[in-house]
């Protein structure tokens, strides 16, 4: 089993940090839902203005409110306006690169959506790999964030 990214949302801006919460991150539904993250899953999450990088789990938030809380420990590690990169990953057998269509998200700084991307692996004849990444979402394509629902 190889451990794969599953879904990402890039260059999400921090909206709030509240240090008096149990842990997690806090998360637009809309978001979540267009890439294929739940909640309770974990993800990792890296700072791009100070590097830091951190492992916690998403919580939905208000429907619609585009926001990114770091909360808890968590909080420690981003200011508000700090953007950042949330990753979800999942297992998967090698052979299965090619099934899983990894869904990207970036965006505005004030959180709105900018693009919908999907990573794409195959194979060429010779059996060397290739990747791309593709604007849109791929059409019927397996999505491990998303349990294929």
């Amino acid at each position: 089993m190889r451990k794969v990214v599953a879904a990402k949302l890039h260059g999400i801006t921090v909206t709030d940090a509240n240090l008096n919460y149990h842990g997690s991150i806090t998360l637009d539904p809309d978001h979540c839902d267009e890439a294929g993250i739940l909640p309770l899953e974990f993800v990792e999450i890296w700072n791009r203005a100070s590097g830091a990088r951190i492992s916690t789990y998403v919580i939905y938030g208000e429907r619609g409110s585009r926001c990114c809380v770091l909360n808890g420990a968590a909080a420690r590690t981003c200011q508000i306006g700090d953007e950042i990169i949330i990753c979800s990953s999942t297992y998967i057998e090698e052979h299965q690169i090619v099934e899983i269509k990894p869904r990207v998200l970036t965006f505005d700084r004030d959180n709105s959506l900018r693009d919908r991307l999907f990573y794409d692996c195959g194979f060429n004849d010779d059996g060397t790999m290739t990747f791309a990444i593709r604007k849109g979402f791929p059409i019927n394509a397996l999505n491990p964030g998303r349990a294929n629902r």
